[in-house]
């Protein structure tokens, strides 16, 4: 069976390089950004992040045909990678053996929620919870200290406990108009 130790040893040196990095003053600010277009005829998301693709999509009760995760259970898949991921970055870090570590997420996600009679259910997933799978010769005690610099450390979990102001604009754009546009400015090319 194969566990995690023999990759948090790699996780440790590059850990250990990123720490410098920012001690040196030599890390900056990442600007991340994700594109999501909707796919006409099945309404599907494709989510475009770097050089990697997801695909969202909802449930057939909901008018699509299920090639994916909805936006709800992606936030959740989102919480559980990142919290797997700074359990990696904390125990190699701290030097704490994982032979495997498995998060599963729960959360509700009520159709309901603001509709007659239930305005006061959330329309955003809510109750949401991790439980952590870990299977380590480390004691309760390094475990305990390990969850607690998880806990204080994951961005997204933070972010998530740690409402912020989100800033939004939407852009109009006519494509018809501004193809009848070329289209007429084609006409008057030819007719001159």
């Amino acid at each position: 069976m194969s566990h995690l130790n023999e990759y948090l040893a790699e996780k440790r040196a590059a850990v250990l390089a990123r720490n410098a990095a920012v001690e040196a003053g030599a890390a900056k600010p990442v600007q991340l950004k994700a594109n999501v277009r909707a796919e006409g005829r099945s309404g599907v998301r494709r989510l475009r992040i770097r050089e990697h693709q997801v695909i969202s999509d909802s449930p057939p009760d909901f008018a699509g045909y299920d090639l994916g995760p909805s936006s709800p259970e992606l936030q959740l898949g989102v919480l559980g990678t990142c919290v797997t991921h700074i359990f990696l970055i904390q125990a190699a870090e701290r030097q704490v053996p994982l032979e495997s570590l498995e998060v599963e997420v729960t959360g509700i996600i009520d159709p309901r929620g603001g509709k007659p009679g239930h305005e006061k259910t959330p329309i955003w997933p809510h109750e949401i919870g991790y439980t952590v799978h870990i299977d380590s010769p480390a004691s309760s005690e390094e475990i305990d200290a390990l969850f607690e610099a998880v806990e204080r450390n994951c961005p997204i979990l933070n972010l998530l406990r740690n409402p912020q102001t989100i800033r939004a604009e939407v852009k109009l754009v006519d494509s018809k108009a501004g193809a009848a546009n070329a289209s007429r400015k084609e006409d008057d090319a030819v007719s001159a």
